[in-house]
Formats: C-alpha cells, structure tokens, sequence
C-alpha cells in the first residue's frame, strides 16, 4: 500500500458570516500518496486553489480536517508541528509577477524561508543553497542580483519554484503554475517540474484546469465543481470511462487537433438541475476500485452499468 502523505477529511472552508457566508469548499475528502502528482481540475471559482491554500495553512479551515502523515495541521497546532509545515509543504502560485517581491532581489525572494527559519549556518551556506536552488530550476547563480521585472514570465515562475525548493519540501502545491505562461514555455516548465519529482522524490498536488495539460502530468485526477468533489480516478481511467456528467462536460471542450474531428464533435454542456436529490440524497462512493464519483443510488446504478460492474 502507498503511503499516506496528505490527508483531507470533510473539508468545509467558507468566507464571511451570516447572511454573506460564503461555502468555497464543502464536504471535501481526498487522499493524496507518498511520490504521486494529484490533480484537482475544475473551473474559475469551484475551490481547487482554496483547498491548496488550506493544506499549507494559508486559508482557515471551517470544518473537517487536513492531516500530514497522520498528524493533524488544521486549525490550532504547535510551533514546531507548524514549523515543520512550513518547511516540508511549500506552494508554488498560479501568478509569477504578483507572487514575488518587486523591490527585493531574486537572492532575498529565494532565500526568505531559510533566513525566517533560520535554516542555514552561515551566510556562504545560504548563498550556496540559493545558488544551488537556481541551477536547479534552469537559472543561473548570477541571477541572483538582480529584480522580478529583469526577467520573463516563464523565468519569473521558476524563481517561484526555486522559492519553495530551497527549503527542501516533500509536498508542493502547483497552483496552475503554467496558466500565465506562453505555450512555449509551459512545455519547458512541465518538464521541469516532472525532472525535479522524479530527482527530490516529491509528491506535488497540480492545480488546474488545463485538461490536456493534467494528463500528461498527473497519476490521479479529482473533478470538482462548486467547492464539491464530483469524480475522482487514476488519469486514463478518468479520461477513458468519465461518469459524472460534469466531467463529461469538461472533456467535451477539450480541443482535438484534427479540423475535421473538432468540428464533428459534440459539445456537452452541464446543467446542475439535471440532478434530483429532493428525497434520493447524494453520497460520494467507490464504483469500481480506485474510481470515486458523487451521486444518489439510481445514478450510481447507472454509473456502475456504463463500466459494466
């Protein structure tokens, strides 16, 4: 059996108060294994970002909780236990320009986290690890001196990556990391970023909602459509035999490269009140092992039917 590494157990995350709360994430459970790249794929707004800023502490959780190695890290925790978060989970963010400092150095920006943490001995070893953590990413040591608008967007989001590598993490949250990227150099950061999993052993969670994208990169996929978990497999299995209809929507707006076959294909378009669960509730369930999807018992049958379980 993999290993464990993140765990979420009826995640509720929701904004304001009264009249004006907001739910962003409801009922969310996921399991995310030791070495693996889960995706967490659905439209502007559904809550894949929320849910990636939750696991490392940014968003408060509301209800449920989210534990790391078995230890839970929502809510109230200890210093060190926080500590720990904060060095071995990092994410890397969807916006390169915004996400980094303009008035400081690409020097200070990589090395923030050590010199918070105080995670290096002198100053010749936290050059050295900054150093090392911009070759890692493609970029040169010189670099170091100069400022965010110097540089691309694409060499802008490996300095954001060189950011959360430098304080040697084992879980990374990928908050659609290539979304602001040319589509020249979105290739390049994928392979970047499928180089460094396989080199540090590191387990990332891809957010995004780029579906061509999310199967060259990912090993497990989760569809989620207004803050709620709706279908979630192994990639081929998710693109081969996808059953809820909101995923079926998805995949039929995804561009196919020959002319004749995108003009041929028909386009779903998902309508939420196609569903009743006036009396026939909904639950998230296991319909072939490995293959989640959320429904009430009579579209359950019909799922378990169409893979002729």
């Amino acid at each position: 059996m993999a290993e464990k590494l993140i765990e979420i157990k009826d995640l509720q995350v929701s904004f304001g108060h009264g009249r004006k709360k907001f739910i962003a994430v409801d009922h969310v459970n996921i399991d995310i294994y030791k070495g693996e790249t889960f995706s967490l794929i659905g439209e502007s707004g559904s809550g894949k970002t929320t849910i990636g800023r939750a696991i490392v502490r940014i968003n408060p959780v509301t209800g449920g909780e989210i534990l790391y190695k078995g230890r839970r890290i929502s809510g109230k925790i200890s210093k060190e236990l926080d500590r720990e978060v904060i060095k071995n989970c990092q994410m890397v963010f969807q916006d390169p320009m915004a996400s980094l400092n303009e008035r400081a150095k690409v020097d200070y920006i990589v090395s923030e986290g050590l010199i918070n943490h105080k995670l290096y001995k002198d100053e010749a070893d936290r050059k050295e690890k900054v150093d090392k953590a911009l070759r890692e990413v493609g970029l040169l040591p010189e670099f170091s001196t100069r400022f965010p608008h110097e540089f691309s967007g694409g060499q802008r989001q490996r300095i954001g990556i060189a950011r959360s590598l430098v304080m040697e993490p084992e879980f990374l949250v990928l908050d659609e990391p290539i979304s602001a990227l040319d589509v020249s150099i979105r290739a390049q950061v994928l392979n970047l970023l499928n180089e460094l999993k396989i080199k540090k052993g590191l387990t990332y969670m891809f957010v995004a909602h780029d579906l061509s994208v999310v199967r060259f990169i990912s090993d497990r996929v989760a569809i989620i459509h207004k803050g709620r978990i709706v279908e979630l497999a192994e990639t081929e299995e998710l693109f081969t035999n996808p059953l809820h209809p909101y995923t079926k929507a998805l995949l039929s707006a995804v561009p196919i490269p020959d002319p004749y076959l995108e003009r041929c294909k028909e386009l779903i378009v998902y309508d939420p009140s196609m569903h009743d669960y006036s009396t026939d509730l909904p639950v998230w369930e296991e319909v072939k092992p490995g293959h989640f999807v959320y429904g009430n018992q009579r579209e359950l049958e019909g799922y378990r039917k169409q893979l002729g379980q």
